[in-house]
């Protein structure tokens, strides 16, 4: 029997199974720092452990998409190492603040198995959580991958496409924030002077700058995160591949387009859930992401008058200023040539 691991394919899954991940990661501020270097992201409660002492924090947390990537990064060997693409994201939930020093591992659930047509790949939904060293959840999310088969004529075991949420209430929101000292919130300090009631749903926002990736950053990014999945790194086999290089992870968008987003969504810091999202097309090294964000709802959390939620709906570019909010050709649902990333996410602001 081999020693080293082939990861699953498709006909491997079974609905029900689940998974202990490897490997444990405490995350430092060493981990931190790197994440502020590859994005230079901007939110002060996550930027400084005065300010997030302040308003009632024990001191600045780990951003919520490191959380997040960390996260799903111990789920891609057993996952998605043989994914041809990541497809979406529904009701992830930050449950509980993390901070440097926590210890983070992964559980996933298979929920749902749908083969292809073409009999060369099938969708594989799982539910991912992540823990903290005391057993509690930290993160706990659904996301859904294309994974090839490893032989096209296997018989496939049960199928099942999950019901899931367009996007989660108002009420499932908030866990991970504790409650906040609104008279403490700096907004000098925070960049930006907007509370939670100047949003209107409907309004867009261009978050104007824009960033260009290199290849180094996208591998360094992905490794940080021990994501292992072949398409992020060996140039070797990919340069053979429908693009002839290497695809830079989705999740680095994520991360980018949050970044850009300080600029108009200053105070909006923290992600308490992504309510969905679509790696609409792929990104290359070499290409600048713009991104542009519109309000769709905005709501109280029941019980709590230090903060209320945005519901935000991010779209990132590629090579494409966002001064007119590209997103769908005209006339149709089909998107336009330079989006990449549509997502959709609940974020708390200060009231």
């Amino acid at each position: 029997m081999s020693k080293t691991n082939p990861g699953n394919f498709f006909e491997d899954f079974r609905i029900g199974q689940t998974i202990r991940h490897a490997t444990p990661r405490t995350v430092t501020v060493g981990d931190v720092a790197l994440y502020t270097s590859l994005y230079g992201s901007r939110f002060a409660v996550q930027s400084s452990d005065a300010f997030a002492k302040a308003i009632g924090y024990k001191h600045a947390p780990v951003d919520d998409l490191l959380v997040f990537h960390i996260v799903f990064g111990k789920t891609v060997p057993d996952i998605s190492l043989n994914a041809v693409a990541n497809l979406g994201y529904a009701a992830c939930r930050f449950l509980a603040p993390v901070y440097p020093g926590d210890t983070l591992s992964s559980v996933s659930e298979v929920i749902g198995l749908k083969e292809n047509s073409n009999r060369q790949t099938g969708v594989v939904y799982v539910r991912s959580r992540g823990f903290n060293q005391h057993g509690d959840v930290v993160l706990d999310y659904v996301r859904w991958v294309m994974v090839r088969k490893r032989d096209p004529n296997a018989a496939v075991a049960e199928e099942h496409t999950p019901d899931l949420p367009k996007a989660l209430p108002a009420d499932a929101l908030g866990d991970a924030c504790p409650a906040i000292s609104v008279a403490d919130y700096d907004f000098a300090l925070a960049g930006q002077p907007h509370h939670w009631g100047d949003y209107k749903a409907g309004e867009k926002i261009d978050h104007v700058d824009g960033m260009t990736v290199e290849e180094a950053e996208h591998m360094i990014a992905t490794r940080l995160y021990q994501n292992t999945a072949k398409v992020h790194f060996n140039q070797f086999t990919e340069g053979q591949g429908r693009f002839g290089r290497r695809l830079i992870y989705g999740g680095h968008v994520i991360s980018l387009a949050r970044a850009l987003s300080f600029n108009g969504l200053a105070n909006a810091f923290h992600i308490a859930a992504i309510n969905g999202g679509r790696h609409v097309a792929p990104l290359f090294s070499g290409l600048t992401v713009h991104a542009w964000t519109e309000v769709l709802e905005t709501a109280e959390i029941p019980g709590r008058d230090d903060v209320g939620a945005l519901r935000l709906r991010t779209i990132a570019t590629k090579d494409k200023p966002c001064t007119n909010y590209p997103l769908l050709e005209e006339g149709t649902n089909n998107y336009k040539p330079s989006v990449i990333l549509d997502i959709d996410y609940w974020a708390l602001a200060p009231r």
